[in-house]
Formats: structure tokens, C-alpha cells, sequence
């Protein structure tokens, strides 16, 4: 017999279940920026940084959002008629009419705010300042805006403030870039650094020694870059972005300074502790451009799946082409390459780099005469590699025998290359690499477990808890020896 008692029932249950999954609509920007001053305000008055926290993790997808009339909008919902901060924020701003905003059902901030802390006005300034440098009719009013905000955050000197200070100057840098601008704001960064690391504000330190590498490494400075890398240190309580920016800095330096095994680490822990591909894609190119010529120059060939990635597939490809021509030792072909793309490369700023891969791409070649003839003459090996004498053979293959690139010999009296075995894959070496494994799986663990994020003051729960426990023995235990509790009281266990 079927069982139709049971159909009400079940659309019952399908309907909860469906009015269970219906997600709530997305707050509006106005009324998302109005939540925002609400958390900062929060997280002021109650001491809690971790408000401010999340209203800036939500930074990058609100500015996306927002324009003149948002933010003229924000600002006029959030503030009185007659506030003088109202005034000075929307005089940043040009005139527009008033968008309806009855639609956005938000009513724990529909009203105005009688008094709000000096963090919130350094919120909204900025995204006033992130919306003036989106168009470039508007960055030397956001230049000034820039240097205002910074005067009166100067003056107001709170510790409460020290977050979003942090992404003010990051604006700041961004400001003075687009401006033409960024050596005559060294000697400010400068100066705010030294304070920022007296005060111990590690964010607005991390944030001002990623500004001042950024500044340096614009201008070719990378003597002075490494001079300020070694008179500091970096705060170990940074955020991954800033220690992604830091180690991006540091593995550009390294790699001038021909230190491959350090830029290649330092570019590895840029793009792991980078923001996703799709967030930050900018960045995602930038270090993987380096990243490719880094692992070239060190002699290894990169991933072929890396250049199939949506986000670095077109970004990446005269890398493309470089690493082919390494692969295959051709040097007309590396020529060919470099002389094509050389605009792209010297707008990189990868230039002088993908130069030095001429001796690289010479020793892939070598290597692969070496593998496939036992004995070989220089004037067969200028031929192959398209070299212009025999004298040029016979040192670069000199070269190549010392440095342990290929085993062989050189025959001078009968000009040819004798070929060697080849090495041994196994050897006192493997130690070696495995410990660099190992060292790089414990720092990854080391620095997983800093990252963790542990709820504030939760451990006085347990105390508490532990505490009362402690107490109810006691209780029970002087009840017993009182002998105020009977079978009853104790339960049948006892």
C-alpha cells in the first residue's frame, strides 16, 4: 500500500529546507561603508583591534564598488548636517545629486551618528583618497589629499589608529607614484618608519620599509635597498601581504645581486603567501616573471603547467619562448627572442636579468654536445652554437668543465673535447638537498602555526570554569565532612 500520508510531510520539510538555503541580498556600498564605521567605532570603545581587522579585509572588494555618489551618500548618512568633518570630506568630492537610498533596508544605521572616533574619519578618507586615484583626473587633488590625511594623522597620534594607518600609507606610496613624485616622499616614509618602530606599530612598519624597498627599486637604488634590508627587521606579526610584498622586494634584490639561491626562496614565499590569483593578479604576474628568470639563471627549467594558467598564460608568454630557447641551448633562437620581446622585458624591469641567460643557454648546449659525442672538435662546437671563434669555445667549454657543468677535458693540441661519464646521481650532495627540503617544511609549519588565529581571551573561560569546579569540590567536600548530605544527596552511585 503506498504510503501518501507521508507527501505533506515531506513538502514541508522540502520547503524548510529551501527557506533555510535562501542566502541573504548583499548589502548596498552605502550601507556597507555604514556597518564598516560602525565596527571601527566598536572596536575603539570596546579595545578590540579585531573589528578593525575585518572592516579592512573587506577593503579590496569595496573599493570596486564604490564612486562620487556613494561616498557623498556614506558620508552624509554617516555624519550630522552642520559636522565640520563632514564638510572637509565631501569638499574632496565633487558635486552630484543625491541618490535614493530608501531602498536599503538597514536600520541599526539609518540615523546619523552623534560623535564618531577619529579612526572612522580616517576610514572614510581613505576611500576617498583609493576613488581619487582610480582616475587620472583626479590624482594631484588625491596628492593632497594624501598629504593632509597624513599631517592629521601625525597629529592625532593614537595607537587604535595603527591598522588603517597602515593602508593610509600604502595610499600614500600610491600617491606620490602616479604623481612622479615618489623620491620627495623618501625622506617622509623615512621618518614615519623610525617612529613606527619605536612604537612598535608593526603593521604601519612593515607596511613603510615595503614603501621605501618600492621607492629604491624604482630608481635603480638596490645598494641602498640592501642597506636598509640589513638595518632592520621586518616585523614577525606582519600580514602575509605585507611579508608577500617584503619577500617580493628581497628576491629582486638578490637577484641583482646575483644571489639566485636566496631570490629563488624569497620569490617561492612571495607567490605562497601572496592573495589568490584572480584577487590580485598584477601581482601574481609580476613574481612569477621573476620567478621564471630566477629558476632559469640557476640552471633549472620551470614547469611547463605553469604557463597554462589562466592568469599567467598570456602574461608569461615571451617568457615562454626565453625558456624554450634555454631548453633547446639554441642561442640564434635566444637572440631571435630577446630582440623581439625587448620592450616587454626592459618595461618589466627583467631586462639586464634575461641577459645573463646568454651563459646559460651556452652551457645547455654544451651539456647536450657533451651527451651526445664522446669526442668533438671547437670548430664543430662554434658551428652548433654559433659562436664567433675557437678561442671562445675553448674557454667557455673551459669554463663549463670547472664549474662542474659537464666532465670532460680539453685536448689543445688537437683541438676537440674529450667527454667524460657522467656523474653519479647519488652522493655526499643528497644530503644536502634533503636537509634543504626538510628546513623548508619546518619553516612552513613554524610559520602555519603563527599564522593561526586563536580567539581573544579565550582561555579565561576555561579558568573560570576550572575555578567554579574547584569551588563545588570544596563545597562537597566540607557538606561531607559536615555530614549535612545523605544516600539521597549523593546519588545512587554511591
Amino acid at each position: 500500500m503506498p504510503d501518501v500520508e507521508m507527501k505533506p510531510a515531506e513538502d514541508k520539510m522540502s520547503e524548510e529546507k529551501k527557506t533555510e538555503e535562501q542566502k541573504p541580498a548583499p548589502l548596498s556600498p552605502v550601507a556597507e561603508i555604514k556597518n564598516n564605521v560602525a565596527l571601527i567605532d566598536r572596536a575603539v570603545t570596546t579595545l578590540e583591534p579585531r573589528f578593525t581587522h575585518r572592516v579592512l579585509r573587506t577593503l579590496t572588494a569595496l573599493r570596486k564598488r564604490v564612486d562620487d555618489s556613494v561616498l557623498r551618500n556614506a558620508i552624509e548618512g554617516i555624519y550630522n548636517k552642520d559636522n565640520s568633518v563632514k564638510k572637509s570630506l565631501l569638499a574632496w568630492l565633487p558635486s552630484a545629486p543625491v541618490v535614493d537610498q530608501s531602498m536599503d533596508v538597514d536600520l541599526s544605521t539609518k540615523a546619523p551618528y552623534a560623535e564618531l572616533v577619529p579612526e572612522a574619519e580616517m576610514y572614510l578618507r581613505l576611500l576617498v583618497l583609493q576613488h581619487l586615484l582610480t582616475s587620472e583626473e583626479t590624482q594631484e587633488k588625491a596628492l593632497e589629499l594624501a598629504n593632509e590625511t597624513v599631517e592629521k594623522m601625525q597629529a592625532l597620534n593614537r595607537r587604535s589608529m595603527d591598522a588603517i594607518a597602515a593602508k593610509i600609507w600604502f595610499a600614500v606610496d600610491r600617491a606620490y607614484e602616479l604623481a612622479g613624485e615618489l623620491s620627495d616622499a623618501r625622506p617622509l616614509f623615512l621618518a614615519a618608519q623610525r617612529t613606527a618602530s619605536l612604537r612598535h606599530d608593526d603593521e604601519a612598519h612593515a607596511a613603510l620599509i615595503n614603501c621605501l624597498l618600492r621607492s629604491y627599486i624604482n630608481y635603480n637604488l638596490y645598494d641602498q635597498a640592501d642597506k636598509l634590508v640589513s638595518k632592520t627587521t621586518f616585523p614577525t606579526s606582519a600580514s602575509n601581504v605585507q611579508f608577500a610584498r617584503y619577500h617580493y622586494y628581497l628576491g629582486r634584490i638578490r637577484a641583482v645581486q646575483l644571489n639566485y639561491t636566496e631570490a629563488h626562496t624569497n620569490l617561492q614565499q612571495a607567490i605562497r603567501r601572496a592573495p589568490p590569483a584572480k584577487t590580485a593578479p598584477g601581482f601574481y604576474q609580476a613574481v612569477h616573471k621573476y620567478f621564471v628568470v630566477v629558476e632559469l639563471l640557476m640552471g633549472d627549467i620551470p614547469d611547463r603547467t605553469l604557463f597554462r594558467h589562466p592568469v599567467l598564460e598570456k602574461a608569461l608568454n615571451a617568457y615562454f619562448e626565453i625558456v624554450k630557447a634555454v631548453r633547446t641551448g639554441s642561442l640564434a633562437q635566444f637572440q631571435t627572442t630577446l630582440s623581439k620581446h625587448a620592450a616587454q622585458f626592459e618595461e618589466d624591469n627583467i631586462y639586464t636579468l634575461i641577459i645573463r641567460l646568454r651563459q646559460n643557454v651556452i652551457k645547455t648546449g654544451i651539456r647536450r654536445l657533451s651527451l651526445s659525442y664522446s669526442r668533438i672538435s671547437l670548430r664543430d662546437i662554434c658551428v652548433k652554437l654559433n659562436l664567433d671563434s675557437e678561442e671562445d669555445a675553448e674557454y667557455i667549454v673551459g669554463k663549463a668543465i670547472r664549474d662542474g657543468v659537464i666532465e670532460g677535458r680539453i685536448v689543445h693540441e688537437k683541438g676537440w673535447m674529450e667527454c667524460g661519464t657522467q656523474k653519479n646521481a647519488y652522493g655526499p650532495e643528497v644530503s644536502e638537498v634533503f636537509g634543504r627540503r626538510i628546513a623548508f617544511c619546518l619553516d612552513l609549519h613554524n610559520q602555519s602555526v603563527k599564522a593561526m588565529r586563536y580567539p581573544l581571551n579565550a582561555h579565561r573561560k576555561e579558568l573560570a570554569a576550572a575555578e567554579g569546579a574547584r569551588e563545588r569540590e570544596k563545597e562537597l567536600a566540607k557538606e561531607i565532612q559536615d555530614g549535612d548530605l545523605d544516600d539521597d544527596d549523593l546519588g545512587g552511585d554511591f
